[in-house]
């Protein structure tokens, strides 16, 4: 599959992430609303994540001729989500929180942030 459709596949998954991950955080906690949307963000973003892998780094260093710095966000969000899951699970709500937090400000808002920098392909579609 090509770097374009791999990019389609991220944005489908990311997209609904980001508004979903932005709900779940501005509303009431522990609903079965909230429990039931936190499964579908979970899920969405470990495709993202595995989606991203498959995609190489256009800018900057490699690793392996393939991975750039903000694949390390990829693994960070690989890490993030069962962590806040198994957190939940034991019933270690501080520690669901710390995750998902830092699922979301390092998995779709500094990564978004670096998706939409000059030269990248989301910033070439969106602002040229």
């Amino acid at each position: 599959m090509g770097y374009i459709h791999l990019t389609y596949l991220h944005l489908l998954t990311v997209v609904p992430a980001f508004i979903i991950g932005t709900y779940l955080l501005l509303k009431r906690k522990g609903t079965p609303k909230h429990k039931a949307l936190g499964k579908i963000y979970m899920v969405l973003m470990l495709i993202t994540a595995i989606i991203s892998l498959f995609m190489p780094a256009q800018l900057g260093s490699t690793f392996l001729n393939h991975f750039g710095y903000i694949h390390l966000l990829s693994l960070l969000t690989l890490y993030a989500v069962p962590a806040a899951y198994f957190y939940i699970k034991k019933g270690n709500i501080r520690g669901h929180k710390r995750s998902m937090i830092i699922l979301y400000c390092g998995g779709i808002l500094v990564a978004g942030t670096f998706a939409l920098m000059p030269g990248r392909l989301l910033n070439t579609w969106l602002f040229i």
